[in-house]
Formats: structure tokens, sequence, C-alpha cells
């Protein structure tokens, strides 16, 4: 087979695609693993097998369609990690309503925006997350609930919703309990339960999950059950997953990576699922994968590094790992080589993906080197397209940079009810334009070097961020670096960069510049450092650089430049 020239790759593969919808893949796991340990929630003391899960999603299923819901309304979820979070994924899954995943870290307009988007007709709920309280943030949103019937709410200012379904014991005025909801269902419901099996179809949409809106209002990305259950397959495929792994997930799951890698993938494979707790801790994480035997661990990388430098790391006994995804943003080789070989997570995986493509197009395999799964985000995924284009659309030549497109089954069906939107980002052959610029090399490993946005025009130098803070890891102080643009008179922009130093020491701007100079391009020299404790992060883990960017503009005094 001749290498390729071009910037095109495909996931030719002998594995055929599930033709199935999550519910009836489930039931199918269930009754081969029933005896099985499917679902492990230290924080609530849960501890069920298959059959066990299976019981509590049917009765949950049965008790939403008594409620009067049905296949295609839309139910939202807004929680931390918990077990009832997963009974009422694969529930909507079993019954087609549409299940709609809220950030826990939702202010009040945003809930109220999202809830609207999507026109939900019901809501489950916890009682709060960290400092927010939201039973009170959906008091103040819909006060009619302290005098409505459960079921019954009509709220002016989200005037779809009917249904506000709390987890926990206490009664709360206007709410259902998520235990009462198995009560609701008839005999009626239950037969519907079991014919609706029959009738729902794998193309139906049944999820929608919003991107982080880090300009404007977030996008709820549509997905199937066809995309979310091959790709959470084909994820589980390329960490070699059998009945005997043990995920540990301590990423959200209202995001895919838990969703998804977490859950799917374990449950496609008859795996156990295990839930450290309600959020990230990297104790509860470590005390977690010792006392359950987990094979597989899941994180960004300030997670894995949170895990690593834990002052109680070395008291854990980690060795029964195996592999894990890591993802979101870029990992420094350092950081995966401890990985490796502190957490025995020999065949630990990069993946890369979005959303909009359910979410992962590239993963490397446990079988690359560690250089390769730190510079790459390995291979396409099987039954999956992808192209590099320059600005006018055209494929360029293998190690050449430009906008990534992927194509297939894993493409969203759209983003919820904006057409626009969808026919900017999904062009008439079907192929999603990622936003992220990338380089596939001859043997088809992808890198992705920046975000078409985040590229920064310094003098008419097109600078990728990436390049400039993969140079800046090597430098052994620093512990993680992050670079933006900022906006500058004479140039157009300039590059700042915010470094996190290792604990311990301390350095200064000189230091640094003086570390890039003769290494890199003088114009890649950033002119602004800032050293800090930390980045503003999404609650799923990524940097949010048009934050850092806003407060460089503010706290240097700079002019926002007028561009044609």
């Amino acid at each position: 087979m001749s290498m390729p020239t071009q910037s095109y790759v495909h996931g030719a593969s002998s594995q055929p695609l599930i033709g199935s919808t999550i519910g009836a893949l489930f039931d199918e796991v269930a009754a081969r693993r029933a005896d099985a340990e499917a679902l492990v929630v230290i924080h609530q003391g849960i501890r069920w097998t298959y059959a066990d899960l299976k019981r509590q999603v049917d009765a949950f299923a049965a008790g939403l369609l008594g409620l009067g819901l049905k296949p295609r309304d839309r139910l939202a979820v807004w929680s931390p990690n918990n077990a009832e979070w997963v009974v009422t994924m694969f529930a909507a899954a079993k019954t087609g309503i549409i299940l709609v995943n809220f950030n826990p870290a939702y202010r009040l307009v945003e809930l109220e925006y999202s809830l609207n988007k999507l026109g939900c007709k019901a809501l489950v709920t916890a009682s709060g997350f960290k400092v927010s309280n939201f039973i009170e943030m959906l008091r103040t949103l819909a006060p009619e609930l302290d005098t409505c019937e459960p079921g019954r709410l009509h709220a002016a200012k989200v005037p779809e919703l009917r249904t506000v379904i709390r987890i926990g014991d206490e009664e709360t005025p206007g709410m259902y309990r998520f235990a009462d909801i198995p009560g609701m269902a008839s005999d009626g419901d239950q037969e519907r339960l079991v014919s609706l099996a029959g009738e729902l179809q794998f193309d139906d949409p049944i999820n929608v999950q919003f991107t982080s809106g880090t300009t404007g209002r977030p996008k709820g990305a549509t997905l199937t059950h066809h995309n979310l259950l091959n790709n959470s397959f084909f994820i589980g495929e390329f960490m070699r997953f059998t009945e005997q792994d043990r995920t540990c997930i301590p990423v959200p799951l209202y995001h895919c990576f838990g969703m998804c890698h977490g859950v799917l993938s374990t449950v496609t494979h008859g795996g156990t699922m295990v839930f450290p707790g309600e959020a990230f801790d990297p104790l509860a994480v470590l005390q977690t994968v010792e006392s359950e035997k987990c094979t597989v661990l899941h994180g960004v990388p300030t997670m894995f590094i949170a895990e690593l430098d834990h002052p109680d790391f070395k008291k854990y006994d980690v060795s029964s790992l195996r592999t894990g995804a890591m993802g979101g943003t870029p990992c420094p080789i350092e950081v995966m080589r401890r990985v490796v070989n502190e957490m025995h997570m020999d065949e630990v995986t990069i993946t890369y993906g979005m959303t909009e493509n359910s979410p992962i197009t590239f993963q490397s395999s446990g079988d690359d080197p560690v250089e390769r799964r730190v510079t790459s985000v390995g291979r396409i995924h099987p039954h999956v397209e992808a192209k590099v284009v320059d600005a006018q659309g055209r494929i360029v030549p293998v190690g050449e940079a430009g906008e990534l497109l992927t194509r297939g089954y894993c493409v969203m069906l759209g983003y919820w009810d904006d057409p626009e939107r969808t026919a900017e980002a999904i062009d008439e052959a079907g192929w999603m334009h990622t936003g992220d610029l990338a380089v596939i090399d001859e043997e088809g490993y992808c890198k992705i070097v920046g975000r078409l946005k985040d590229m920064v025009i310094r003098g008419g130098e097109n600078i990728y961020p990436r390049e400039i803070e993969e140079f800046l890891y090597l430098h052994p102080k620093v512990q993680e670096v992050q670079v933006v643009g900022v906006p500058d008179a004479k140039y157009g922009e300039e590059l700042c960069a915010w470094i996190r130093l290792k604990d311990g020491v301390t350095a200064d701007p000189q230091e640094i510049k003086e570390f890039c100079k003769g290494q890199i391009s003088h114009y890649k020299i950033p002119r602004y450092i800032k050293f800090v404790d930390e980045f503003p992060m999404t609650v799923s883990g990524k940097v949010q650089k048009f934050v850092m960017r806003d407060r460089m503009v503010k706290e240097l005094g700079l002019e926002e430049i007028e561009t044609a």
C-alpha cells in the first residue's frame, strides 16, 4: 500500500457498526451479564449487578411514561455524578425520550436559556452542587413550584416545563422525588415500554449536549443512538476493554467524557462502572482505584497531575490500572511518562474529538510509543473519515497544517433548532468543520496544532500557541503553560504566556525569555509572561483561553485593535 500524499485518512475496519438502539444493547448485555457487577457508586454506597441496574432502569422508564412523557419529548438532567444520572440516561434511551445534559455549574440565566431552547418538559435535578443550591435556583426561576401539584407546573419563565423530579429523600413543594417515579407506572406503561423496544430506531435523536459556548450562546449538539453507541464501543475497543475491566469514572457525566468514555464504553463491553465521588477529588480517585481494583482510569491531564502530585500518592496501590483515556487538552510528555511508570497505565490512550462527533474521531493505541501518544492524538477511528484543508477548502499535502474536517456515522444530526449554525458546521458533502488546526503525517497520525480562532497573527506571521506551549514545557521549572494572543498596536497581536511553576521553584520573565532565545524564532517568544497558580477552567477541565485574554487586556491596559 502506498503512503498517502494528501491529508486524507479513513478508518477501514472489519468490525461492523452496531445497528442497535442503546436500550436494546443494554438489555442484551444485562441478560448476558445479569449477576456481574455493573455499577459501583462509592459516595452513595451503591453496588448493583446488571440485573439490579436493569430493574432500576425499567422501573424508572415505565414511570416516565406514566408521567405522560413520550418519545422525542425532552428530559433534562442537572446533577453531579450519581446512580440516578446513570438510571435516567438508560431509562430515557429505552423510552425514546431525548436526554438533555445540563452542566452542574449552570447559573440562573443558563438554566432558563437551556430549558427553553430545548422546550424541556421534565427535569431531574440534584439538590445542589458545591456552592450552587439547585432547588433555590429553580424556585427563583419558577416560583409557581411552591403552589403547584407535582407534574402540573405552569411557569411564566419556563412555559414548557411541567415536571421537576428531585434526587434525594426530602419533600419539596411542586416536585416529585426520584424514588416516587416508578410508582407512577401502570400495567399499560410496562407494556408500552416493551413495545417501544421494537419501534425505536437507531437514527432517532436521543441526547442533546451543549457545547461550551466560549462566545455567544451554547449550541445543543443533537446525537443519535447510532452516534453514541458506536463511538463508545470503538473507544473501548482502542483500550481493549473486556468484561473484566473496572472503569474508574471521575469525569463528569453531563459531558461526553463521562457519558461515553465512562458509562457507554464500559457497558458495551459488559464491564463495571465505578464512581469515586460526585465530582473529581484526587484522593477519592486513589482510594477507589485501590479498593475497587480498577483497571481503567479516565481524566484530563490536570486530573492526572493532581493524582500524581497528591502528598499521599505513594500510600495507595494503583497497580491494578492498565489503561484509560486522556483527553481535553494536550498532555506534557513528562506527565504521560509518570502516568505510564508510576500509575502502571502502560496502555493509556490519548483521545481527540468534539461533542458534535459523539465525541471521538482520533485515538492513540496502547501499542504506540509514549512520544507518539503525546505528540499526536493517534489515528483515525474505525468507520470515520478525516481530511485537512486550506482556507479555500482544498486538501493540503501530508505534513501541512489546515482545518480538520471529519465525516461518518459519528457526525451529529445538527444543532438543536439552529439550522443556520448547523449549516456553518456541516457542509453539503457531510463534512463536519471542527475549527481545529491539524497536521496529518505519512503514517496517518494526527497532531492538533491549535484552534482556528486561537491562531495568533503577529506582524503577518501565523503562530500556533500549541507549538510555543510544547516548547515551554521543556523548561525544567515549568509545570503547566498556556499561551494566548493579546492585542498590540504595532504587530496586531503579541504572545502572552501564563505559566504554573513546579512546586518550590521560582523564576522571572527574563529567565523564560532567555530560555527561548536561539531555540525558537524571535517572533514566537512571548512578550508577556505571567506566573499563576491556576488557569480559568470549564467544569470539564478545559482551559478558557478567552478568559485569559480578557484578563490580560484589562491588566496590561491594552486597547482592542480594530481589524478589517
